[in-house]
């Protein structure tokens, strides 16, 4: 991971930390071993947030997760949340979404439709991230408010 997605995963839970402060807020959260970018936890609520940049298959990530509420591994929760956010490297240049995040948005789909106490959300993060070595986004802190107040929208809820 590189740093511009590190400043962003701690502007991320400083942001939600502040909004949401009844729920402890981590960065890189190990759950059974896999590493979740944030989480926010709570006595029975857990809010897992995935940031994807340019991974060549972000379905991997959701189905890692659904895999582990299906092993049970997330019993301990009564509410669970997943926050899928999607940079504009996905966005096809005729309109729409990629095939990647398409099918990402998919698994997490089926999940939430299996498990009544499980929510998935795709969530943007309006910015076009940069190729190794590439300049950081002017735009970085704007985006990551506009990310902010729509996984906030989603946990609201």
């Amino acid at each position: 991971m590189g740093e511009l997605a590190r400043e962003t995963q701690g502007r991320l839970r400083d942001a939600l930390a502040a909004r949401h402060p009844a729920l402890e807020w981590q960065v890189e959260h190990r759950l059974a071993g896999t590493p979740v970018d944030i989480a926010g936890i709570g006595d029975d609520r857990l809010v897992l947030l995935e940031l994807e940049w340019r991974r060549a298959d972000p379905a991997d990530n959701a189905a890692k997760l659904f895999r582990h509420l299906e092993a049970g591994l997330l019993d301990a929760f009564d509410a669970i949340t997943v926050c899928h956010c999607f940079t504009e490297y996905y966005d096809l240049a005729s309109g729409g979404v990629s095939s990647k995040r398409k099918n990402a948005e998919f698994v997490g789909r089926i999940a939430s439709r299996a498990v009544d106490r499980f929510a998935y959300h795709p969530v943007e993060l309006p910015l076009e991230p940069p190729k190794r070595g590439g300049d950081r986004p002017p735009d970085l802190p704007a985006a990551v408010d506009r990310a902010v107040d729509s996984i906030d929208r989603h946990l609201e809820r």
